[in-house]
Parts: C-alpha cells; structure tokens; sequence
C-alpha cells in the first residue's frame, strides 16, 4: 500500500473532521472508520446507512455487532476495529481513526496509538485528531500529510455566572455524580429541569436526554466531562463548575486542551459561542473555580502544548505461557516518542490470575489465547480489579470447558430483567446487562449466541428507557420549564386552554382553575412556581374570557 495517501487532519472542535471523513469514506469502494465511544459509531452509522443502505453498512463495537454478509463499510469502536483496518478480503479502500490524540491516555491510549501505526486503507487513510497531535505524527507517520482545519465559529470567555441567571441552551460541566445531580435539581427549581448526560449512561438513555434538550423541552443540559466527545448538541454556552476533576489516581486541575475540548461544545457550525464558570461555587481549598488569563488565551486562540509522547503496548503478544504473554506486554517501545502503557485493567487481571491455582487449568497457545480474551473482558460495572478478576475467574471456569450454557447466560439475563429501582440502582443493572452483551456477542463464548445476544440487548434498551423516564421525572418539570419559555410571549401567543370545569392548562399541563371570576393556581405547585402560574393565568385570561363573553 505505499501508493496510498495518509492525511492527517488535525484542528480544534467543530472544524468538520469526522463530517468530512465519512464524505470521504462514502467515496471509496469499501471503509472502516474506528471512533472513540460506541455513541459515536452508532451515530456515524445511521448516516452511512442513509447514503449506503442497511445492507452495505456495518457496525462493529464491544457489545454489538450488526454486519451484513456483504458489508462494505465499517463504523466501529476503536478498540474493536481490525488493527490493520482490514475486512475478510484484505484492506479496505478508505481507513480512519477519529480522536487519534486519545493515545495520550494512559488508560486506553495504547490502543489508539497501535490503529495510528498500523491502520491503513488500500487507496486513502485519514488520522482524525487535536493540532496538539502534530509533532508527533510526523516523525511517527512521516508520510502523512497534514491537512489543518480551521473552527467554523469563534469561542469567546464570558465570564462567571450565577445558575439561576445562565442563560438559555446552556451546559453545565460538574465532575462527579453528586455534583451533577445537585445541578440538576436547582435547575430544575429555577428553570424547569435540564437534561442530564454522564459517561455511566447506556447510549440509549445519553440519547433519550440529549433528544430532551435537542428538541427544546429543556433549555439546560448538566453533563460530566463526557460532553468534550463525540455530543453535537445546539449549545450557546458552556457553564464549568469546576476546574478540576479525579482522573483515576488523583484530583488534578484540567489541562487547556481539555477545557477546550469541553468548551468547545458550545457555538457549533457556524455560530459563535461562549464559556464561563458558575458563581458561588467552591473547591476543596475553598476558592471560586476561576480560569486563569493564559487558560482563557488558549482556549480562544486554540494553542495548546504539543504532546511529547504516545502511550504503547505490543498488540501482537506471543501465546507460548502466560509468562511470555505477560513478558510481551510489558515489553518497552523502541522508539522514543512511545512510552510504555501503564498498566491497564486486562494486564492487571492476567497478572492476578496467573498467580492463581486457577492458571494450570491454561495450557498451550490456543488456552493462553482464550484465557487473555476472558482477562480483556471491559470493567463496565467499575469495581475494580479485585472484584472483577472474581467475575473473570468464574467466566473461564466454563470457558476452559468450551461454552456458556444458553441456559446459564439466559438465568443471568433474566436476573436484571427488573425496572424497578432508583436513578443508581438501574444504572448499576445497566452496567451488568453490557458485560452479558460483550459475553454474548462473542464468536466462540455462548452457545444460540444470537439468541442470548438479543435477549441481552432487549433488556438493556428496556433498562435504559426506565432510566430515562427516572432522570426526567426527577430533574424536569414540563410546567416551569414550559413557563419560563412562555414569559415574555405576548398571553394571546400562550397555547393556553381552558375547559368547562374551569381547569386551566398550558400545552396540556395545569397551572390552576378559574371557579368564577377567581383564579387559583395549581395546589401542587411550589412557593417558587406560584408566582409564575399566577403570571402566565393573567396573561391568559382576558382573551379566555374575552372569547366565552
């Protein structure tokens, strides 16, 4: 393949990278796109589907798998696309990787670098990323040629902000569950509710929120850092909370290019947008979360810190014994702009393992293969090593013997089949129907794996619209919400009703009753409600009544 061009686009968000990678894959005979969340193939994929059709288009990712026979084009999860960007009859026309700057990460970093090294198109292969990338690709991609994109809109600081005065199409950034959910619930007391979108969400309940905002029912939306990636959401302002967040070993303060990426959510396309922190907030050391005259440069003016290295682990580890196989994996990289991956979650899982009696049972490259696949298996419920190391060693117990049951699989299926629960209780069943996903749509795991595969789906998209319908109904009132947009409309403009028992309703929802000439507001309404209901009923009224006369 050394006729094929590699380009290298690199710019800030909202420069229509991934817009013009998927243009330019729908161009080739066939394709394989690799994007850093599954929320991102599954978007990616509905578009080429629309262009292509059902039948040409895959989508590939750890828990689901929908791949026509003759599939030409392929959206997947990085971690799971080919790590040569290959398909069953060798390479594909087009390759790209979106987000390639994520082999920065020390948690998931190494895969990314791997698919940048090694992931080539037959005719064409693109490396999606931050500008912050460019240093390095081109003395690790010395071919690649560098294609710069400018942002469509400009990001300006605004300031800080009180919530209760945030304006319209705002988000919220917290960092932390609590802090999201405290956000949330004044939102909802000052401006009718917002939607709630965090990196524990299933894509299906991320979604159902996100279409909340997207649609208007909601003027706010209160995310984790989660937003920064692959969320086009019609933001005007992006509200921080905090500057700092836990990053797995301890509390740091946000790099630039992170707020930026976060930032960067708001004016899309060709609108401008605006940043800021929110007022009365306060850190651990008690101080205003405040951005600094050089942070507020650089997010403006997109100049960032080059990144000095990539994070790397042999992809290709030799299954002799699990000594070797430990051996490679943590083996050194040659090359100066690589460092070596920190230990991640499958390694540290292998290497407890091995030291149990549990590892006898592993003989020869075949076993050794199988019994790294097991360790592989993600942490979707976040235990922690130990716990899910108990989970791994339970799972190859019948692995080493061949399959799963349909039986057993169908049993644990079943067992989280319950919508009943609070916000974190489901969440938590969410977590585990994903890992009986990931099981189920292996090839060599589960027996009537097809069957097993759909039972484990359906209940997932069961689980996430209960979350749905909980998230909403905790931290949105339709009445307040609907409200506060309807404030400064003249009352005629009002979608105002008022039936014969003398229920008044706006848009379907009751602010109150008219018993004569007295007007009541709902008895259900807060202290805080009460002025706007008593607002809107004598905005409305004189032409309700107007008409009866």
């Amino acid at each position: 393949m050394s006729d094929s061009t590699i380009k290298a686009v690199l710019g800030p968000t909202n420069t229509g990278k991934t817009h013009l990678a998927i243009e330019r894959m729908c161009g080739h005979s066939s394709g394989m796109m690799g994007f850093p969340l599954r929320l991102l193939a599954r978007e990616v994929y509905d578009r080429v589907r629309a262009i292509k059709g059902d039948k040409a288009v895959a989508l590939i990712t750890g828990e689901e798998r929908i791949e026509p026979p003759n599939a030409r084009y392929f959206c997947c999860t990085t971690e799971a696309m080919d790590r040569l960007g290959a398909g069953k009859g060798g390479p594909h026309a087009f390759v790209a990787l979106d987000e390639a700057q994520i082999g920065a990460d020390p948690e998931r970093g190494h895969i990314f670098t791997d698919r940048l090294l090694n992931a080539r198109g037959r005719e064409e292969t693109m490396i999606l990323g931050s500008a912050t990338l460019e240093p390095l690709v081109r003395k690790l991609v010395p071919r690649a040629e560098m294609v710069e994109r400018p942002r469509f809109s400009t990001l300006s600081h605004a300031g800080s902000c009180k919530l209760s005065r945030l304006p319209p199409r705002s988000a919220v950034v917290a960092f932390g569950t609590d802090q999201v959910y405290a956000m949330a619930e004044a939102l909802r007391r000052f401006r009718g509710g917002a939607a709630v979108v965090m990196g524990a969400l299933s894509p299906e309940t991320r979604n159902k929120q996100v279409e909340l905002f997207q649609n208007g029912e909601v003027d706010y939306i209160v995310a984790t850092d989660a937003i920064g990636m692959g969320l086009n959401l019609d933001l005007h302002h992006v509200a921080f909370a905090g500057l700092s967040k836990f990053d797995g070993k301890r509390k740091r303060r946000l790099t630039p290019s992170e707020m930026s990426q976060i930032a960067g959510r708001a004016g899309r396309h060709q609108r401008d947008g605006t940043f800021g922190t929110l007022s009365g907030m306060r850190d651990s050391r008690g101080a205003p979360p405040e951005f600094t005259d050089e942070e507020i440069y650089a997010i403006e003016e997109h100049r960032f810190a080059p990144l000095t290295h990539l994070f790397w682990r042999e992809a290709e580890p030799r299954f002799d014994n699990l000594a070797t196989l430990i051996a490679d994996l943590e083996m050194k990289p040659e090359e100066p702009e690589l460092r070596p991956a920190p230990e991640a979650i499958d390694l540290a899982i292998l290497k407890r393992l091995s030291d149990d009696p549990i590892a006898d049972s592993v003989k020869g490259a075949g076993s050794v293969r199988r019994f790294w696949e097991a360790c592989s298996l993600p942490d979707f419920r976040s235990v922690g090593a130990g716990v899910h190391a108990s989970f791994v060693k339970r799972l190859w117990q019948d692995l080493r013997e061949g399959y799963l049951g349909a039986d057993f699989v169908a049993a644990r299926i079943a067992e989280l089949d319950r919508m009943q629960g609070d916000i974190d209780t489901l969440q938590g069943r969410i977590a585990a129907i994903r890992t009986w996903a990931y099981i189920s749509q292996r090839p060599d795991w589960v027996l009537a794996r097809d069957e097993m595969f759909a039972r484990a789906r359906a209940v997932e998209a069961k689980l996430s619209d209960a979350l749905h319908a909980r998230l909403t109904e905790r931290f949105v009132n339709r009445r307040t919400s609907l409200l506060m947009k309807s404030l400064g409309q003249d009352g005629s403009a009002l979608p105002v009703e008022l039936a014969p028992d003398g229920a008044l309703t706006v848009d379907g929802e009751l602010i109150g009753r008219l018993d004569g000439f007295r007007f009541a507001v709902a008895p259900d309404a807060t202290v805080a409600d009460r002025k706007m209901l008593l607002a809107a009923g004598e905005k409305a009224l004189p032409a309700l009544l107007a008409q009866r006369a």
